[in-house]
C-alpha cells in the first residue's frame, strides 16, 4: 500500500499561518486593486458597481471586529447563514481574527435542520441575510437555541446590522483602538465547525483549525495559478469548503471576486464581468457545455465546430495552440476571458470537461471533502488526464486501502489539512480517522502513471447476488450524456417480492427536460417520452456487461432532492421509489 505520487509544485506561493496573516499580506501586496466588485440595483435596468480594494477589505474587517468585540466580547460562537455576498466573507474573516468559533451554515437547510445545527454547535450569535428573516423570527419566537444576538447583513427593521457594528468599530479604530487587531490567533485551536452535506445521514460537525485551512490553501497555491487582475465569480456557496477555499485562493493570489445574480443569469454575468477564473460544481460545467452545443446546433454551425476541432488537434501536434483563436466566438458567449475552470464537490462528466479543454480553457477536476479542508487531489494545467481527479496535493499522503484484484480500494489520506474529528461524536471520529488516516468512503484506483480515478462512494456500490460490484457513478456518466437528461441516479433495488434484499437489480431514475423532448423527439405525452428514454437506455445497455445493465427505468420531469452543491440525496430519492 504505497503512497500515490503527489502533484509537482509548479508555482511559488505565499505561505499563510492564519486568516489574519492572509488578510494582512494580501492588503499589503495588492493594496488598492479590486478584491470585490459589488453590484447595487437602483432599478431593474440601472445598476452601480462598488469596488472594494484589498486594503478596504482589511479596514472593514478591523471595523467590524472592533464593533463585535466592544458589544459582544470575545469567545463567542458565531454562525453565518445566507447567500454568497461580501458581508458573508467579511463576517467569516472577522470572526476568525481571534473573536471565537465560526459556524458556517447551509442557506438551503430546512428550518428543523438549521435549528438543530445552531443547537448542536452552541451558537451565541447568528449573522443572517434578508432571505432568512422569517426563519430568524421563528428562531426567536421558539427560543430553543442559545442565540442571543441576531445581526443582519443588510437593513432590516428591529435588527442590528453589520454596518452599525462597523460604524461603531470604525469610530473606535479612528480613536486609536487596536484591541481587535491584537487579539491572539492560535492556528492550532479549533475555531471552525462545518456541517457536512448529509447526503446519506444526519450531518456531522467537522472540527477544523486555521492551520488545517492554511495548509490546504498554501499547497493549492503552488499547483494552481491565479493572477492579479483575474476576475472570479463566487458561485459555490461559502458554507461549503470548496466554495470557501476557492474564495481564499482569490484573496491570496490577488484576483477580483464578483457575484452571480442567479443561475439563469450566469452566462450574462460571465460576459458582464469578463470572468476569467471559475470554481464550480460539475452540474454547472455540464449545463454550460450542453447549452453551448445546443446554441451551435441551433445556429447551424456544427460542421464549422467539428472542422475547427480537427484543425486545432492537427496544429497541437506541431506544438501550436490555436484553440482560443479558432473558438473565439464560443468563448465570447462565456465572456471572452475564461481561461481556468476548476470543478469539484462531485464527479464530472469527462465529455464536458474535455469539451471545455477543446475550446482552449484550462479545465481541471479536483477532489476532496469537508474533513480534509477540503482538497485532497487535483489536476493542474501541467498534469492532467481525462476522467482523473489528478494527484494528491504536495503536502498530503494518499493511498488506496485494501485494493481488490482490479486495484480498487478506499481512498485514504493523511496530512496537515485533515480534521481533528467530529464535534461531540467520538464513535464516528474513530470510524473515520484511523491511525491518523482519513478514510474518505470513496473507492478509487490509480493508473500506470499514478493518476487517481474515482469509482464511486463505498456506501453506494451495488453488490449483486453473484458477487459482482456495480458502481452507480460509472453508469450515471453514460446516462447523463443523453442530451435531454437534467440529472440521473443509478441504484439497486430488490428483484420481485420474495423478501430477498440481497437479490438486487440495477435501476436508473432520470429527470428529463420536457421542452427538449417536445422539440427534438416530438414527444409530449408521458408514454412517448418513456419509450424514447427506455430505447436509449437499451442502447447503452448493449455496450455493457450483462450484470451492469439497467433493468428498470424511472422517468420524471421533477427535480430530485439535492444538497446546495448539487449532490443528489440518494437515500431520500430511493425511499420515494419504495
Amino acid at each position: 500500500m504505497n503512497n500515490i505520487k503527489q502533484l509537482t509544485p509548479a508555482f511559488e506561493g505565499t505561505n499563510f499561518s492564519d486568516f489574519r496573516d492572509m488578510l494582512n499580506k494580501s492588503a499589503e501586496k495588492f493594496g488598492d486593486a479590486d478584491a470585490f466588485i459589488i453590484k447595487h440595483s437602483k432599478s431593474r435596468k440601472d445598476f452601480e458597481y462598488e469596488h472594494i480594494s484589498f486594503s478596504r477589505f482589511r479596514e472593514d474587517v478591523h471595523a467590524f471586529g472592533e464593533g463585535l468585540l466592544s458589544r459582544q466580547g470575545k469567545g463567542k460562537r458565531i454562525a453565518i447563514v445566507g447567500k454568497n455576498r461580501y458581508e458573508w466573507i467579511l463576517s467569516y474573516f472577522t470572526v476568525l481574527g481571534g473573536l471565537g468559533i465560526c459556524v458556517p451554515l447551509d442557506k438551503g437547510l430546512p428550518y428543523e435542520e438549521l435549528e438543530s445545527s445552531l443547537i448542536r454547535s452552541g451558537a451565541d450569535i447568528l449573522i443572517f441575510d434578508k432571505a432568512h428573516l422569517k426563519v430568524v423570527e421563528r428562531l426567536k419566537a421558539e427560543g430553543k437555541t442559545n442565540v442571543s444576538e441576531f445581526i443582519a447583513m443588510e437593513e432590516i427593521e428591529d435588527f442590528p446590522t453589520i454596518l452599525e457594528y462597523m460604524a461603531e468599530g470604525g469610530s473606535l479604530v479612528d480613536s486609536g483602538s487596536r484591541e481587535y487587531q491584537h487579539l491572539p490567533v492560535d492556528p492550532e485551536k479549533i475555531d471552525i465547525l462545518l456541517f457536512t452535506s448529509g447526503t446519506t445521514s444526519m450531518a456531522k460537525a467537522v472540527m477544523l483549525c486555521q492551520r488545517n485551512i492554511m495548509a490546504n490553501l498554501n499547497s493549492i497555491n503552488t499547483v494552481i495559478k491565479v493572477y492579479p487582475g483575474d476576475v472570479s465569480m463566487a458561485f459555490l456557496p461559502y458554507h461549503h469548503t470548496f466554495g470557501a477555499i476557492g474564495q481564499f485562493v482569490m484573496i491570496a493570489q490577488g484576483a477580483t471576486t464578483t457575484y452571480c445574480d442567479g443561475l439563469k443569469y450566469l452566462q450574462k454575468n460571465l460576459v458582464e464581468y469578463r470572468v476569467s477564473v471559475f470554481f464550480c460544481v460539475p452540474l454547472l460545467i455540464e449545463s454550460i457545455y450542453k447549452k453551448v452545443l445546443a446554441t451551435v446546433k441551433k445556429e447551424g454551425k456544427e460542421k464549422k465546430l467539428a472542422f475547427g476541432m480537427k484543425v486545432a488537434d492537427i496544429a497541437e501536434k506541431f506544438g501550436i495552440n490555436l484553440r482560443r483563436r479558432l473558438f473565439a466566438e464560443v468563448l465570447e458567449k462565456l465572456g471572452g476571458e475564461i481561461r481556468l475552470v476548476v470543478s469539484g464537490a462531485s464527479a464530472i462528466d469527462p465529455v464536458a470537461l474535455k469539451g471545455f479543454k477543446s475550446f482552449g480553457i484550462v479545465a481541471t477536476q479536483g477532489y476532496g471533502m469537508t474533513e480534509s479542508s477540503p482538497v485532497i487531489c487535483v489536476e493542474n494545467e501541467f498534469e492532467q488526464k481525462n476522467g482523473s481527479i489528478g494527484r494528491p496535493l504536495p503536502n498530503l499522503e494518499v493511498r488506496i486501502d485494501n485494493p481488490d484484484e482490479k486495484g480498487v480500494g478506499e481512498l485514504i489520506a493523511r496530512g496537515p489539512s485533515i480534521m481533528s474529528g467530529y464535534y461531540e461524536n467520538d464513535e464516528e471520529t474513530s470510524r473515520t480517522l484511523v491511525d491518523g488516516w482519513l478514510h474518505t468512503g470513496d473507492l478509487a484506483y490509480t493508473d500506470k502513471d499514478g493518476f487517481v480515478f474515482l469509482c464511486g462512494r463505498k456506501k453506494n456500490v451495488i453488490v449483486l447476488k453473484n458477487g459482482k460490484n456495480v458502481y452507480p457513478e460509472e453508469l450515471e456518466v453514460l446516462v447523463s450524456n443523453l442530451p435531454y437528461v437534467e440529472e440521473c441516479m443509478v441504484y439497486g433495488e430488490p428483484r420481485g417480492n420474495d423478501g430477498d434484499e440481497t437479490n438486487l437489480a440495477v435501476c436508473v431514475k432520470i429527470v428529463y427536460n420536457p421542452e427538449y423532448m417536445a422539440e427534438h423527439y416530438e414527444a409530449e405525452s408521458k408514454d412517448r417520452i418513456d419509450k424514447v428514454i427506455k430505447a436509449d437506455i437499451e442502447t447503452i445497455n448493449d455496450t455493457l456487461p450483462v450484470y451492469k445493465q439497467m433493468l428498470r427505468v424511472v422517468t420524471t420531469d421533477q427535480e430530485m432532492v439535492k444538497t446546495t452543491t448539487g449532490k443528489i440525496k440518494r437515500y431520500a430519492e430511493m425511499s420515494k421509489q419504495q
